[in-house]
């Protein structure tokens, strides 16, 4: 079990998960240091997910459930952190060191937590991080692409200390990207590495939709635009996935959902300083590459 001296909570929203969910319990179990409280919160799940959380409580006292009712249908974004939040609710964020919002599709290598939180402790700076996430395709597995300025939204891992200063996760679409700009705008250092002992099976692919994978890429988009991402900036992402699954439609994808947002006057975020900011770390990475602009941040931070 956790030891006291370093102590880490696991929020996991989870609705209709029975088909991978087992995976990641056990990975979780399995773990060199297990979490000191797990709270899983069932969202109104009409699959096997309630009995299987049932049998995986009483073998282990430090996972809790919590129900949600059913709303009748599958939330992504805002619905998810909801769910999140209704887990949270239920502790104390102050005794415990670090926090992390896990989905239950995914496979952890067995030292993934006990890595993560040695990073932190060698490097006061990182509010949040975590490992690199892989799918299975063909016996194989490849590589999502994620940024290396990031810490992933399927496990994200936080200071505690951190994620209350940042206020926590917006209840909006994009919340995963907001919070680790948050973070750099209080100095601190959002990031995730591509290592073997910190790679992670993700078992529903990355932009995937419960309509499509296709309306959750053009759903990315709209994120984009909500968060406040310039045209050039979303343009140049899509050039850089062209080569990405699906190819080129999945890229044309999350660019329409951008253009398409732009053309409705969708509402963005509402946080001029954010947005400023947002803007401005964009235009480096174009002009400099994406290690100089987060190097450059680090010499220059931001209000703590």
């Amino acid at each position: 079990m956790a030891t006291r001296e370093r102590r880490y909570v696991l929020v996991s929203p989870c609705r209709n998960e029975a088909r991978y969910m087992r995976r990641t319990l056990d990975s979780v179990i399995a773990q060199s240091e297990q979490p000191a409280r797990w709270v899983i919160v069932d969202d109104g799940s009409t699959d096997e997910t309630p009995a299987i959380l049932r049998e995986y409580a009483e073998a282990h006292p430090w996972i809790e459930v919590v129900t949600r009712e059913d709303r009748g249908h599958r939330a992504v974004g805002p619905g998810v952190i909801d769910a999140f939040y209704a887990g949270y609710r239920t502790f104390d964020p102050e005794d415990f060191d670090y926090l992390c919002k896990l989905d239950l599709d995914l496979e952890l290598p067995p030292r993934y937590f006990e890595l993560l939180m040695r990073r932190m402790e060698a490097d006061p700076r990182i509010a949040t991080c975590s490992g690199k996430a892989y799918i299975e395709r063909d016996g194989e597995l490849v590589f999502e692409r994620h940024g290396d300025d990031t810490s992933l939204g399927m496990t994200k891992f936080y200071r505690v200390s951190c994620f209350e200063a940042i206020g926590g996760f917006v209840r909006e679409v994009m919340w995963d990207g907001i919070d680790c700009h948050m973070c750099r705008m209080r100095g601190w250092v959002a990031c995730s590495w591509d290592e073997p002992e910190l790679r992670f099976v993700h078992l529903r692919p990355m932009g995937s939709s419960q309509q499509g994978i296709l309306t959750g890429r053009m759903r990315h988009g709209y994120g984009q635009y909500f968060m406040g991402t310039g045209l050039l900036y979303m343009m140049a992402s899509a050039a850089f996935r062209l080569n990405e699954r699906p190819y080129v439609i999945g890229s044309m994808a999350v660019l329409w959902g951008w253009i398409r947002s732009a053309l409705r006057r969708l509402p963005r975020y509402e946080n001029p300083e954010f947005r400023k900011f947002l803007r401005e770390y964009h235009w480096h990475v174009l002009t400099r590459g994406k290690r100089r602009a987060v190097a450059q941040l680090a010499v220059s931070p931001g209000s703590r």
